[in-house]
């Protein structure tokens, strides 16, 4: 069974690798699709890559967590909606997106491994986060199960393009064009119980003053 070819507008398909890792680049979240007793789960959950692997980890106490580390079969769904598509029909309207499919089986990082990709995850998450926080404890550590997915079977799409009405549509009243989407963080809340006196740091005043989203 080929997992990766599309069926469903094929054109759209990309095969370029560095497309593939700016995409998990830009992405917090993925969706991971697993079996539990026969029945399909998904299940999204926080990720990052380290070279030719994505990193997800959970607690030790998570069951889904236990049986993905076992080894059996995985797909992990990526998807960036980056606007609308707005065409003379309901019909032809669509999204601009980019999404991706890996396909593989999940193995469990130990050790040095395992703590480099914690601190890989926290500063995808929050860039430079890990400079400013102390290290995990070692219970910490032992309730934590990391997990790494090879980034070897994978299928990409990407959706750029303009509309594509009928000549009999586009003769018609209605508007049609691109409406980007754009995500942005917010103005840092203190928590409060926050002592007075600490600063926000560097890693929040960086993505609150550009007001990218994990760019």
């Amino acid at each position: 069974m080929d997992l990766t070819s599309l069926t469903r507008l094929p054109e759209m398909a990309s095969t370029d690798r560095a497309e593939l890792d700016k995409l998990l680049k830009d992405c917090l979240v993925g969706h991971l699709a697993f079996t539990v007793d026969q029945q399909p789960v998904v299940l999204p959950t926080a990720i990052a890559r380290d070279g030719d692997q994505v990193l997800l980890h959970g607690s030790t106490g998570a069951g889904w967590m236990r049986g993905v580390a076992r080894g059996g079969p995985v797909s992990l769904a990526v998807t960036s909606v980056e606007g609308l598509v707005v065409a003379r029909s309901a019909f032809e309207s669509s999204m601009h997106y980019r999404s991706a499919v890996i396909f593989g089986s999940c193995a469990v990082l130990e050790g040095d491994a395992k703590s480099k990709a914690l601190d890989l995850l926290t500063d995808h998450l929050l860039p430079g986060r890990v400079a400013e926080v102390r290290r995990p404890t070692t219970k910490e550590l032992a309730a934590t199960l990391v997990l790494g997915l090879p980034i070897e079977t994978w299928s990409l799409k990407v959706s750029d393009g303009w509309p594509e009405d009928p000549p009999a549509d586009v003769d018609g009243p209605a508007w049609a064009g691109i409406i980007a989407l754009r995500t942005f963080y917010g103005e840092p809340i203190a928590a409060p119980d926050l002592h007075p006196g600490i600063d926000v740091p560097g890693s929040i005043r960086c993505l609150t003053t550009t007001g990218q989203f994990n760019g």
